[in-house]
């Protein structure tokens, strides 16, 4: 499924943030933001979750 939308508890299981840490980093363009469902419901795109993950991963593994 191309457009596979996650909830917040996923997203959190995935990348070991926490819940503030995830929305903090989303409002200062450092992370995937959510996407609107409905005036009480937001989700996340699981490949631009994967993707911020391999980046992370990337930039760990850089030599200094």
């Amino acid at each position: 499924m191309a457009n596979q939308i996650i909830k917040l508890s996923i997203v959190i299981a995935i990348t070991g943030l926490s819940g503030s840490s995830i929305y903090r980093l989303a409002a200062n363009n450092q992370f995937p933001k959510p996407i609107k469902l409905s005036s009480r419901s937001s989700g996340w795109l699981k490949a631009e979750i994967d993707d911020w993950l391999e980046e992370r991963i990337k930039d760990s593994r850089k030599e200094a």
